[in-house]
């Protein structure tokens, strides 16, 4: 079975059209970068016009290089939700009415199961096995029993890791995308320069929970406070102590998570799982077996999307035509579950 996704939760309009859950016949990502950059970050606004103006032209290039025509495919799917609402309502709205267009089924996916799902477009994962998705908007710990059952364990009570990347790039006029940019300068430092704070949670309430808050913010406005002696405040010295604190956070928690559930497969995805320091924390931990997407798939991507969407094909699953989008999932992020039982 052949599957177009559509994916425009953010910043990225992008279309693959996979067989099978597996086989990525196209792939194609149109980056909005250099429209947000000279603002150090995604403007709603600009991103929700790009992909009205480029959903068109990036679907008919999906298909084109898989050398198909919309008769070919069997159903037609788009995320829709969590995101940016302008967004997702482009591409989601597109996919249904395609989907109506051509007497296709169609299914919405959820963004963050389509992070997770990248990893087995590559490889052979077996049930269940630990998550970790780290991208702009969220970071999350879950247990996985399923492509679409997800136990989470835990997330952040404020800012994401990616939102800390960003923020302190842009705070200290780095560039966009700040994750990247952090990365490569964290290269050239020494992580042992500053003593950053690291986020302290109540461990009976918050085991798995991650902060970032309070850790971005004394980067930003008390970083000399936290310089050791003997090192120079360098920008690459900051960002490789800062860098270290960030990916350190992530991987005490998911390693409790280890030791409590007694899964030693440990699968990653989004943006984040890009950065190479984190890539290297985890790969410290020989009993542990840490599969990660390859580094074009870590990114928004439609080939996820399809590969979801796949599998809920297979199952006799889709979604209606009135299935609209949802800018948040509350579970994902822990100070909106505290808001939605209040």
């Amino acid at each position: 079975m052949k599957v177009l996704g559509i994916e425009s939760s953010c910043d990225e309009t992008a279309a693959a059209i996979v067989e099978d859950g597996r086989v990525i016949l196209s792939n194609v990502v149109a980056t909005q970068i250099p429209f947000h950059e000279i603002y150090k970050g995604v403007v709603p606004e600009i991103a929700s016009r790009k992909h009205a103006e480029w959903i068109l032209p990036v679907v008919k290039q999906a298909f084109k290089e898989a050398g198909l025509s919309l008769g070919d495919i069997d159903a037609v799917s788009a995320t829709n939700r969590p995101g940016l609402m302008g967004s997702l309502l482009v591409g989601l709205t597109y996919g249904k009415t395609l989907a109506w267009a051509a007497g296709k089924p169609f299914i919405a996916v959820n963004h963050m199961l389509g992070h997770l799902y990248a990893a087995h477009l590559a490889n052979d994962i077996a049930y269940p096995y630990l998550g970790l998705l780290v991208s702009g908007g969220h970071s999350i710990i879950c247990k996985v029993h399923g492509f679409d059952d997800i136990e989470v364990l835990g997330t952040t009570v404020d800012d994401s890791v990616g939102e800390a990347f960003d923020k302190v790039a842009k705070f200290y006029d780095l560039g966009y995308p700040g994750g990247v940019i952090i990365d490569k300068l964290s290269k050239e430092g020494d992580a042992r320069a500053f003593s950053f704070p690291v986020p302290k949670l109540d461990e009976s309430e918050h085991r798995y929970d991650v902060s970032f808050s309070g850790l971005k913010t004394a980067v930003i406005h008390q970083r000399d406070l936290f310089l050791n002696e003997g090192f120079e405040p360098t920008t690459e010295n900051m960002c490789a102590s800062f860098q270290d604190v960030a990916c350190r956070t992530l991987t005490s928690r998911l390693f409790r998570a280890v030791e409590d559930t007694g899964l030693t497969t440990v699968v990653a995805g989004g943006g984040v799982a890009a950065n190479s320091h984190l890539r290297a924390l985890l790969a410290e931990r020989r009993d542990i077996t840490c599969i990660f997407p390859p580094l074009k798939l870590c990114g928004d991507n439609g080939a996820m999307i399809a590969g979801v969407a796949y599998h809920f094909l297979q199952r006799g699953d889709t979604s209606p035509l009135n299935t609209t989008a949802s800018a948040r999932i509350p579970q994902f992020k822990r100070g909106l579950e505290q808001v939605r039982r209040r």
